[in-house]
């Protein structure tokens, strides 16, 4: 009698389909402390660019918090739009969108070539505007790039990711102020080191949720050993108001130039490529690829945040990829926690008091934390180049020179300096860098020009780990390598994405 087919457990369960993790929803205070871990990882990130685009205005403390609170609300809604969706709008995975710091150095440009300063923000929020509305509207034409990106060219820009976040946590582990007297000091590095030490032993010695916390214990914990030396400050809270709302154009209606909006159209190709980039490392994570369709309802609530997020006073918006490492981390996948995450950057948005709260964790603290997060993202890229098969000569030469050209922005910063300021803008993007030189070289190696077999033929001549059947006295097995239509050198799926 021929065996009947049963449902496996991944197929079905008690109560009807499986869903998955991705689409799961937690309990309510799991999904709050996980959605507050979201917001505490990417705080830091959202509020610099506007704290520095203000300064740079000469907005008074008051305005200045108007304008961060305006950022983290509109990084919220841009935060709905990508993990809830609506239509085909949103990637519907755990992407925390907010403000982009890519847009900052073009800002300020615009800010030094206005004549009246208080001018220049209607000016950045028209550019915005438009470059927002042109971004959507190639969103679907953008997102038949990913075709170009297999394993060998989505493992390098993952790494590169969390390579190049790995200074932005060094520098919060310094301090705040770059000019303070006490930046880099080891009272500063000393609380990063224990802030990273405590994440570390919660996640060996616990266990279930307090383990997936545990980040966030770790910033609380942190916080609480920064009291005695006085890094701690609690004015914010003090000084924050309860209820304030980002009124719509509160600095004056948008005007468009010219200039303005052809160089914020460049900063929204570059955060369209990284936020490309970043789809692929998180659909990689959570086992939920992102094919075309994903990556094109990514790009339009990127784009669409993006375009209104000016109408509230915000800047543009993109991905953030701090947050990836965090799910990596974490493997909490849903994405309706960091929607949850979305709902307190609302909420503190409306309520710079609750705002005041994370601005209290010391910058040295969210350094320690940042370690752990943003490596994390460069391992998941290392499991992922390990499905590339790098047993080959090309892929090991696509690998080594985009991870070349990706961390020139970060090992040399001057590289770039003779060259003109719109291409600096590109240039000085480590992950947009890399991740055209891995596209262009996998085209160059691996589709242009001779056969599939003569490229894929060309082992690596350097010492390696030797493969199956590769030894004294044996013969390599025909065929031996990947099987017919299999990606070559195809290895278990990463730890992160289970």
């Amino acid at each position: 009698m021929a065996a009947q087919h049963l449902p496996s457990s991944t197929d079905v369960s008690a109560t009807g389909p499986k869903k998955h993790p991705v689409d799961e929803k937690l309990p309510a205070l799991k999904m709050a402390t996980s959605g507050l871990q979201h917001v505490a990882a990417m705080y830091a990130g959202v509020v610099a660019p506007p704290l520095i685009v203000g300064a740079a205005v000469g907005l008074t403390a008051t305005e200045l918090t108007f304008l961060t609170g305006a950022c983290l609300f509109t990084a919220g809604l841009a935060t709905f739009l990508q993990t809830l969706g609506i239509w085909k709008i949103g990637a519907r995975l755990p992407f925390v969108n907010g403000v982009t710091f890519a847009g900052v150095a073009p800002m300020i440009a615009v800010v030094n070539s206005t004549d009246d300063k208080r001018d220049a923000l209607p000016v950045i929020f028209g550019a915005v505007i438009v470059a927002g509305l042109l971004g959507f509207l190639a969103a679907p034409f953008f997102s038949k790039a990913v075709r170009f990106f297999p394993p060998v060219v989505t493992g390098t820009v993952i790494t590169l990711i969390g390579i190049s976040l790995m200074p932005v946590a060094f520098g919060w582990a310094q301090g705040p102020d770059p000019a303070a007297h006490d930046y880099g000091s080891t009272t500063n590095l000393g609380l990063a080191g224990a802030t990273l030490l405590i994440v570390l032993l919660l996640r060996r010695f616990t266990r279930g949720f307090v383990k997936q916390i545990a980040v966030l214990l770790g910033l609380v914990a942190g916080t609480l050993v920064a009291i005695p030396f006085g890094v701690t400050d609690f004015a914010p809270v003090a000084d924050a108001a309860v209820v304030g709302f980002p009124t719509p154009f509160h600095f004056g209606a948008p005007q468009f130039q010219l200039a303005a909006i052809v160089s914020l159209c460049v900063v929204m190709v570059v955060s369209m490529t990284e936020s490309t980039a970043d789809m692929l490392a998180l659909g990689e994570i959570v086992g939920r690829p992102a094919d075309e369709k994903t990556i094109a309802a990514g790009l339009r609530a990127d784009t669409l945040g993006s375009a209104v997020s000016p109408l509230f006073n915000g800047f543009m918006c993109s991905a953030f990829a701090q947050n990836i490492g965090l799910v990596a981390m974490t493997r909490i996948r849903s994405r309706y926690v960091v929607a949850t995450g979305g709902g307190f950057l609302v909420l503190m948005g409306l309520c710079p008091m609750a705002a005041s709260l994370i601005a209290v964790v010391p910058r040295p603290v969210l350094g320690g934390a940042g370690v752990v997060l943003f490596g994390s993202v460069a391992a998941s890229g290392i499991q992922t180049l390990v499905k590339a098969g790098l047993e080959k000569d090309n892929n090991v030469l696509i690998v080594a020179v985009s991870l070349a050209v990706g961390i020139i922005p970060i090992t040399a910063p001057e590289f770039y300096h003779a060259f003109p300021e719109t291409a600096k803008i590109i240039l000085d993007s480590g992950i947009s860098t890399g991740c055209v030189a891995a596209v262009a070289l996998n085209l160059v190696f691996n589709h242009l020009g001779g056969s599939r077999d003569s490229r894929e033929c060309d082992e690596v001549t350097a010492p390696m780990e030797p493969g199956p059947g590769v030894g004294p006295g044996s013969a390599p097995a025909p065929g031996a390598g990947s099987a017919p239509g299999s990606a070559p050198g195809a290895g278990p799926e990463p730890v992160a994405a289970r």
